[in-house]
């Protein structure tokens, strides 16, 4: 059981909108409620897994791309454009963690024999090992940042934020 840790005297977040409300009482920042927390909690989230994946040897990119090779199942090997869709970075930002996680023997590159101009990442056995550790610390460590929801809880939550990233992508400008 993981004992509650005591709130701040003041919520930030609470105590922004409150502020808002003294000096605008018309203007309506009820988003705050939902999208400062929602950032903090990013903020909070993110320091703490390049916690765990450091202590693996790994940054957060890394252990994106050796999940997803991971989780393609064997070979685990995917086309590099694969790769950057998944894990949604540009195929130049792809090549550059490529680059590293060759050079320390976590994955190798090679071209297709057909299509000369597609580039595969497989997972070496060294590779495979690292994303299994990484894998069960990092899920290790999110259960014990979820531990004081419950099964009920975490789902709607996820269903919340399911529901609060369509909302943001419906809001976004058309290109």
């Amino acid at each position: 059981m993981v004992e509650r840790v005591a709130s701040p005297a003041v919520d930030p977040v609470d105590h922004s909108v409150e502020q808002w409300a003294t000096e605008w009482p018309d203007l309506d920042v009820s988003p705050m409620q939902v999208l400062a927390r929602v950032h903090r909690v990013f903020n909070r989230y993110h320091a703490q897994i390049a916690r765990v994946f450091d202590d693996q040897g790994l940054n957060p990119a890394a252990f994106a791309v050796l999940a997803a090779l991971f989780r393609s199942g064997p070979p685990y090997r995917l086309k590099v454009s694969e790769l950057a869709d998944q894990t949604l970075v540009s195929t130049g930002g792809m090549t550059q963690r490529l680059d590293r996680l060759e050079a320390s023997g976590l994955i190798r590159r090679e071209r297709d024999r057909v299509d000369r101009r597609a580039v595969f990442a497989q997972l070496t056995e060294e590779g495979r090992r690292r994303a299994r550790a990484a894998a069960v610390a990092h899920f290790e460590h999110e259960n014990r940042m979820l531990a004081l929801l419950d099964t009920s809880q975490r789902e709607q939550l996820a269903q919340a934020l399911r529901l609060l990233e369509e909302s943001l992508a419906a809001a976004e400008p058309a290109r």
